[in-house]
Parts: C-alpha cells; sequence; structure tokens
C-alpha cells in the first residue's frame, strides 16, 4: 500500500511544481510550503518498546503477590521452609509488603508488591504502571488436564535457562535467528530516516532484536562504540589516523574487501551520526549509583531525546539486569535486584517527563525473564518455573490495573503444574501483541510476527491505550 505520510521535502517539492501555475498558484503554494513547515516542527510520530530482560529467571511470587486472607497463609507456609524461610513481611508491618489496589478488582482477592518495590507502587497509583499476571510461552491455551495428558502441545525445553530466554525472545528454544523486537523492526523500519536506529541494545548481542532485514544496533554508556585510532594521534603521529581510515574504508576489487569496508565505513557513519544525535550525559539527571539497569536507561533515553536529529519513528530498545536464578540467597540477592528495577523503572519515567526527551506518553517499558519460580521453597531459595507476573510502564500504558487472571496460590491447585510452578494463563504471543498493536503492527502484521496468535481468542490484552 502507498504511504500517504509524504515528508515535508516532498510537501515542498509538490509546492514549487505548483508555483509553475503563475501567479494565481504561487499564494496556494506558499500556504502549502507554511502548512508543511508548521507540521514538521510540531508532528512528533514517534513510539519506542524497551525491552526490560530479567536473566535468571525472576521469583514473580515474591515481586506481585496475593494477600486476601486465603491466598496470605498458603504463601506463608509455603515459603517458610528453614533455614533461610523467603516469606515477605505481612502488609502493615515493618517491612511489610506494599498494597496496590487495582481499578478492576478481582472477586476475594487483595494484592501488594515487594516491599523494595514503592518506586513501582507510586507509578502503579499514579496510572502509569500495570501488572500482567501469569504470563508464559504457550502454544495454545491449555488446561492441567491438557498438560498432564499431553493433548495440546508444549513449548519445548521448558526450565531451561537459554532456551526460554530464547523463546520470550524469539518463539524458538536456542538458536532461533529471529526475535519479535526485530521482526517489528522489519515492519517499521522504513518510517526512520535510517534503518541502522531502529533495533538497539545497551546489553550486548540479543536474539530479541534480530530481524530479517533490520539488523540490531548495539551502544554503549556513551553511544556506539567508536573504532580506535581513526582519529588524533596515532601511534605519535598526526596523520597515521587518516591513513588508516582510508585503509578500512576505501574501495577494493576483491569482492569480499568491498564488502568488508562498506560495512566498517557504514559503522563509521552511524557512530558518528549516533554521537552528534545523543543528547549530552549532563543534559539529563545522573542515574542512580551502583544501578547498571538505570544506566543503560540513561542511555535510551539520550537516544530518544536525539530522535528528531535521528529521523526516528519507531525504535525497539533492549536493556537488562541479571542475577535472577536464585536457588539460594534469595531474600536477600532478589530484594537487591528489585532494589534496582524499581529505582531504575521511576528514574527512566522522570527521564521520559524531562522536557529535553518530552516522550513520556510515546515509550513504554515492559519486563520479560526466563520464567518464573516455584511457589515452594527449597530453604532460601526457589527453582524454575513457567509463568510469572510482569510489569508495563509509561504514559500510554492503562495503569493501575492487573491484567489477566491472576492464579490460585498454593500446590495442586488447576495453575500449578508442580511445586507452584504457574501454568500460564497469558501466552507471550498475547503480552507482545498488545505491546506491538500499540506500536503500530496491524492485524496482518500481527499474524504474521506473532505465529501463535491465532489461536488464543485475544490479540489484546486491553493494557495499552
Amino acid at each position: 500500500m502507498k504511504r500517504i505520510d509524504a515528508s515535508r521535502r516532498e510537501f515542498l517539492r509538490t509546492a514549487s511544481l505548483l508555483s509553475a501555475l503563475g501567479p494565481a498558484g504561487v499564494p496556494f503554494a506558499m500556504n502549502l510550503a507554511a502548512i508543511g513547515a508548521a507540521a514538521a516542527q510540531t508532528a512528533d510520530d514517534y513510539r519506542a518498546l524497551v525491552c526490560v530482560f530479567l536473566f535468571g529467571g525472576n521469583d514473580h511470587h515474591n515481586m506481585v503477590l496475593a494477600t486476601d486472607d486465603a491466598s496470605w497463609a498458603e504463601y506463608v507456609r509455603l515459603r517458610s521452609t528453614p533455614p533461610d524461610p523467603i516469606a515477605l513481611p505481612a502488609p502493615g508491618a515493618a517491612g511489610g509488603v506494599l498494597p496496590i489496589v487495582p481499578a478492576t478488582p478481582q472477586s476475594g482477592r487483595a494484592f501488594a508488591l515487594h516491599p523494595n518495590l514503592a518506586p513501582v507502587q507510586a507509578l502503579f497509583d499514579a496510572g502509569r504502571a500495570a501488572v500482567v499476571a501469569n504470563v508464559g510461552p504457550l502454544i495454545a491455551p491449555m488446561t492441567k488436564a491438557q498438560y498432564n495428558n499431553g493433548s495440546v502441545p508444549r513449548p519445548p525445553k521448558l526450565f531451561s535457562h537459554n532456551d526460554q530466554q530464547s523463546t520470550w525472545q524469539a518463539y524458538a528454544p536456542e538458536g532461533a535467528r529471529y526475535g519479535w523486537g526485530g521482526r517489528m523492526g522489519d515492519l517499521l523500519a522504513s518510517r526512520n530516516a535510517a534503518s541502522t536506529f531502529t533495533c538497539m541494545s545497551v546489553s550486548g548481542n540479543a536474539v530479541w532484536l534480530a530481524g530479517q532485514s533490520t539488523l540490531q544496533y548495539q551502544v554503549g554508556p556513551n553511544g556506539g562504540i567508536p573504532i580506535q585510532g581513526l582519529s588524533g594521534s596515532l601511534f605519535g603521529s598526526s596523520s597515521a589516523g587518516s591513513v588508516l581510515r582510508s585503509i578500512v574504508t576505501a574501495d577494493r576489487a576483491h569482492l569480499f574487501e568491498r564488502e568488508v569496508n562498506r560495512v566498517t565505513t557504514r559503522s563509521i557513519e552511524a557512530q558518528a551520526a549516533l554521537t552528534a544525535a545523543m543528547l549530552p550525559a549532563t543534559s539529563l539527571e545522573a542515574a542512580p549509583q551502583n544501578n547498571s539497569l538505570a544506566t543503560q536507561l540513561l542511555t535510551v533515553a539520550r537516544v530518544i531525546g536525539g530522535r528528531a536529529a535521528l529521523g526516528a519513528k519507531r525504535q525497539v530498545f533492549f536493556v537488562s539486569l541479571g542475577g535472577f536464578d536464585t536457588h539460594d540467597g534469595q531474600r536477600v540477592n532478589q530484594g537487591n535486584l528489585l532494589t534496582r528495577l524499581g529505582q531504575a523503572l521511576e528514574y527512566f519515567d522522570r527521564l521520559m517527563a524531562n522536557p529535553a526527551v518530552n516522550a513520556l506518553n510515546q515509550v513504554t517499558l515492559f519486563t520479560a525473564s526466563d520464567f518464573g519460580r516455584t511457589l515452594t521453597s527449597n530453604g532460601d531459595g526457589t527453582d524454575h518455573g513457567w509463568g510469572a507476573h510482569h510489569f508495563v510502564t509509561g504514559g500510554a500504558v492503562r495503569g493501575k490495573d492487573v491484567y489477566g487472571r491472576y492464579p490460585l496460590i498454593g500446590v495442586n491447585t488447576d495453575d500449578d503444574v508442580g511445586q507452584g510452578r504457574l501454568l500460564p494463563g497469558v501466552s507471550v504471543d498475547q503480552y507482545a501483541a498488545t505491546l506491538a498493536r500499540w506500536f503500530g503492527l496491524s492485524d496482518g502484521d500481527l499474524g504474521e510476527v506473532f505465529p501463535n496468535l491465532r489461536n488464543f481468542p485475544s490479540a489484546d490484552l486491553g493494557f495499552m491505550l
């Protein structure tokens, strides 16, 4: 389908043609040009998705909790195993879990967040954060009976770190080639002046950003990673850098050498363009100390703040926080990690609202992880699970609510496939498709990017405006 969102340049070119009509056409052409210029200055058709991946398998049971009497009693019973019980203090107790009240009640249920997630509680209460309950990879809806008798296919290699990280990001175990972030980039990169800056990782290589035609661009804290020695003094020579640059970028007769130098030239040009476009770090609030996730999100904010200079309209970003494989020492270790997560989400919210960035309603952040963990404790930690609860934050989120049915708390329930491992009630496809529809994908695009979506009754969970 032909695009109708003509650029300002096309608008002005049309206006110049109209001027050829003579004196009668000139005023009309000038009016068109003025309208085009004004539209270019005021319109900001920009949207971005930021994936925060919690590597290791976050224990969602201690992140978003059910605190109604029956749920709480079972939670405490199953998480009080010695020698180091991991059950958290009750609401209202010293250091107790933090109550949240969803806009849409779930009959007989009450909810709370980990005590270290006060910043997320504030975002939730302000309507800029939502909880999506019990999300996980599924090929089709599945009941516990179907899980046990094998009548519905299961996602392959459940409970395996590497495979489930890949399945969350790319719908297949380790070795998958294309992720759903990259596939969205394939479909929408044409809206950007340079496709190079469509899929960006601040946390190394991520299959989630791998597209069929769109390549992920990896950046560090200061933006694009430069090739050293191309400028300034090299081996004591002021001219050696320019000589080296000509060697690694010159056209070559040999096809392989030519392609290598072409890619190198593209890398040099991209790094220079990104460095020039990004907001300086000094123009934004400094990241909280000793918080690598917040530091990554500062880089994301600096890139988003430079979107006009980059000509970017659609971008996907990948950041991460590791250490969630809490088989032991969970009470302290997960608590520290959730402190960083809460700080980082609130910090990013402030950065998006900063006038220098001004993208609070145009950027949506969401969490993902390998899997959830068991409700039962092994004495000071938990083991690998399946479904898990997740956060979505941003100005375009229908916040202050819990989406999806919050599962029963206990073992041997209809929601449990063993040791309190949750059978997902919401598929990753549904979670992702809700984000993707807001991002700009059509219904046809959704079916192409999310192959299992057709198996589920809803492609939109309703948590985006």
